[in-house]
Formats: C-alpha cells, sequence, structure tokens
C-alpha cells in the first residue's frame, strides 16, 4: 500500500470542499482511525487522536465566538445550549457526512466491516481531527472559513428544535395559568412501514383539540401539535405576545 497514493486521494477529495493543504502528512493524519494502523503498522503513520484533542477545543472556540456575536442579545445560558447544540458529537458526524469524510476515513477491515464508515463517534472525532490539521496547516481563519458555512444550516436547525419545544413548554404554562389544566397529547393516527413511520397527534385540553401534528416519532408529532396550539391562540388574541 503506497502511503502517496493515499495521501493524494485524500488530498483530491478535500479539494471539493474547497480546502487545500499545503502539508498533506496532517491531512491523512486526520483521517486515520487507529484501526488502520493496527492493521498496517509497516505504514509508520499517527492516527488521527491528537488532532482530534486540537480540534476539538478549536470548533468549540469557534463555536462561541460566532454564536457571540451573531446573538448579542443572548444570555449566557442561551449561548451555551446553542453551543453544546452546535459542537456534540451527532451534530459534527452530519457535518462530517455532508462534506464526505466517511468516503474517505482510512479503516481497519474489522471497523470498516462492523459499520465504521458510518458511526458517529468516528465520523465526529474524524471532523475535530481534520479541523485540528487545517489549523496546523493554515491559521484559525482558515477553519472559520471552513467551518461557519456548515454551522449556518445546523444551527437553524438547532433554533427551530429549540422552538418547537418552547412552544410546547409555553403552551403548558399558558394552560396551567389561565385553564388550571395540563394539555393531553393524543395520538389520532400511525402509518407507513417501520423504518419511514409518521405519527400524527393532537392536544387536547379541556376535551377540545387545540392542534394538530405530524412527525416521524411522537416527540416530533406532539411539538408540532403544540406549535399549532400557540399559533391559533395567537390568532384568537388569546395571548399577550406576538
Amino acid at each position: 500500500m503506497a502511503v502517496e497514493k493515499l495521501i493524494l486521494d485524500l488530498s483530491d477529495h478535500a479539494r471539493r470542499f474547497g480546502v487545500r493543504f499545503n502539508d498533506l502528512s496532517l491531512l491523512q493524519q486526520a483521517l486515520t482511525h487507529r484501526s488502520f494502523l493496527n492493521e498496517h503498522p509497516e505504514l509508520n503513520l499517527q492516527d488521527n487522536e491528537r488532532l482530534e484533542f486540537l480540534g476539538d477545543a478549536i470548533i468549540d472556540f469557534i463555536a462561541a465566538d460566532w454564536l457571540f456575536g451573531r446573538f448579542p442579545a443572548l444570555n449566557e445560558g442561551a449561548l451555551t445550549r446553542l453551543r453544546a447544540g452546535l459542537v456534540r458529537n451527532e451534530s459534527l458526524a452530519l457535518l462530517a457526512t455532508q462534506i464526505g469524510i466517511g468516503e474517505r476515513l482510512l479503516l481497519g477491515k474489522g471497523e470498516e466491516e462492523g459499520g465504521g464508515r458510518t458511526r458517529a463517534s468516528n465520523l465526529g472525532s474524524a471532523f475535530e481531527a481534520f479541523a485540528g490539521a487545517l489549523y496546523l496547516d493554515q491559521g484559525m481563519e482558515a477553519v472559520l472559513q471552513f467551518v461557519k458555512p456548515l454551522f449556518v444550516p445546523a444551527l437553524e436547525q438547532i433554533l427551530e428544535a429549540q422552538s418547537d419545544k418552547d412552544a410546547k413548554s409555553r403552551l403548558q404554562e399558558w394552560s396551567q395559568a389561565t385553564l388550571n389544566l395540563t394539555p393531553v397529547y393524543r395520538t389520532v393516527e400511525m402509518k407507513g412501514p417501520d423504518h419511514a413511520r409518521e405519527f400524527t397527534i393532537e392536544v387536547v385540553i379541556n376535551d377540545q383539540v387545540y392542534g394538530m401534528g405530524t412527525g416521524r416519532n411522537k416527540q416530533v408529532a406532539a411539538q408540532a401539535a403544540a406549535r399549532g396550539a400557540w399559533n391559533r391562540l395567537k390568532e384568537q388574541g388569546l395571548l399577550n405576545e406576538g
């Protein structure tokens, strides 16, 4: 196995999402899982765990700095929650998948056969290692330019999810304070195969349906129902806020 060819293949892939490395060995290290080294000790390579450590801190800082500037009115607790959503392993694994990092991970045969190429822990770690390698190669600004466009849609999804949760919480608070009742969520329909199930849920207060929503699971459908109920209350002028 030629190390030079491995590195060039990785470099070609990195250029697809706008990154050119000066030191290709850093790119190679960022995408090398330790299982690969266990099966190829003759290559005398390094795995990505040290770069993962560095990239974790860099991404955390970039997320904090970006959110601090983007939301000047948010308090520390709200900023912390947003940052946690952006930098958690599952979120970074999704970003890694979007840019195809999983396709170029160097994995041992056993790890790959066990689903390692799509495992969130491997993908999230590789994304952090990639950021660490890019920092060492070109500095913080290069990492910022790489990460920021990926953060924008991810943040929108986090804000939407938080909005859903807030609607459910606010609906309960309003109902308990105004009617002394707690909303009840009832499943009215469940359809589709197991891998593509869709639930329809209604939210009921005092035997009256206030909202209905659908989703891929009961939690998502209930959140959608709560948002529908909250919007209905707004339209009826029963809320003080817009």
